[in-house]
């Protein structure tokens, strides 16, 4: 197989059963990706380049790895046509259809790069699109998580690599089944602005039902999107009558709509601006 930075990690591990052994040795963050659950949520979006950054190496430590498998590296920059994880799609019509004025741009790397997390920021320039507008996200990576949390609110998602570290996501709705006020109210329900209060009123109570039965992670010092994969995984081995306690520097909204899907309940306890902490457990 013909391989190159944008080479999904989906496509490397379809190839050949070896290939997450492989991957697996060059990061102890690639451990994740022997829970089928992350593969399913990342691999497939998440390229070498990417993938490079999150386990802080290179695309080169990757070529290196697999090439004893029998990939072979992509020099001359033409990926193969049978491999459909690494083809970009046509611009959907909807999209072409659009004049520039109605496609809003939004560029949150200097942002991600202070360590900054985006989402209020993006939640806030969704809200305010106007009907049939779309949003170009201009980032590093596939905002996997993001795709997920719009799609569950109508959204369509068109992904483009316009260089080696620039991923532009358009979200849209080429028919709108909702009024503009619908579509606000529905982004609403799933923003940080509409976390009840009430999250933390039983915390402590909870806190002593689960006393000796808590399993600690902290994940304040990892970068986007490894806190949630962390938190996700950890929940995978969690025993039925126990709770996970996290460490976190926000309130994660990408995590809690995964949970509320996972049959998950939570608890949030917010500290300060840049401490939070989350209680986990399995909904009655």
């Amino acid at each position: 197989m013909l391989i190159n930075e944008q080479t999904k990690i989906a496509a490397l591990l379809k190839h050949h059963p070896d290939a997450l052994e492989a991957i697996i040795r060059l990061s102890p963050d690639f451990k994740k990706l022997r829970n089928p659950m992350l593969r399913k949520l990342m691999a497939g979006r998440t390229s070498i380049s990417m993938a490079s950054k999150i386990g802080g190496c290179t695309p080169e430590d990757f070529f290196k790895a697999l090439e004893p498998l029998g990939f072979e590296v992509d020099v001359k920059g033409k990926l193969p046509i049978e491999d459909e994880d690494t083809i970009e799609h046509p611009i959907p019509e909807y999209l072409q259809s659009l004049p520039p004025e109605r496609i809003i741009p939004l560029d949150v790397r200097s942002m991600l790069a202070e360590g900054n997390d985006p989402l209020r920021y993006i939640q806030q320039t969704i809200k305010g699109l106007a009907e049939g507008d779309a949003l170009r996200l201009i980032n590093t990576f596939e905002p996997a998580p993001l795709i997920a949390l719009l799609e569950k609110q109508g959204f369509k998602s068109y992904i483009t690599h316009t260089d080696k570290d620039i991923v532009e996501t358009y979200f849209y709705k080429d028919a709108i089944a909702a009024t503009p006020n619908t579509v606000k109210q529905s982004i609403n329900e799933n923003s940080e602005e509409q976390i009840p209060e009430t999250l933390s009123g039983d915390w402590d109570k909870l806190l002593k039902h689960f006393e000796n039965k808590l399993q600690e992670i902290d994940v304040r010092h990892l970068e986007m999107p490894m806190p949630m994969m962390t938190i996700l995984e950890s929940l995978e081995k969690l025993p039925d009558n126990a709770a996970l306690y996290v460490h976190h520097k926000r309130i994660p909204v990408f995590l809690l709509t995964e949970l509320k899907d996972r049959k998950f309940d939570y608890r949030i306890k917010e500290i300060s601006s840049a401490e939070v902490f989350l209680l986990i457990f399995r909904a009655v």
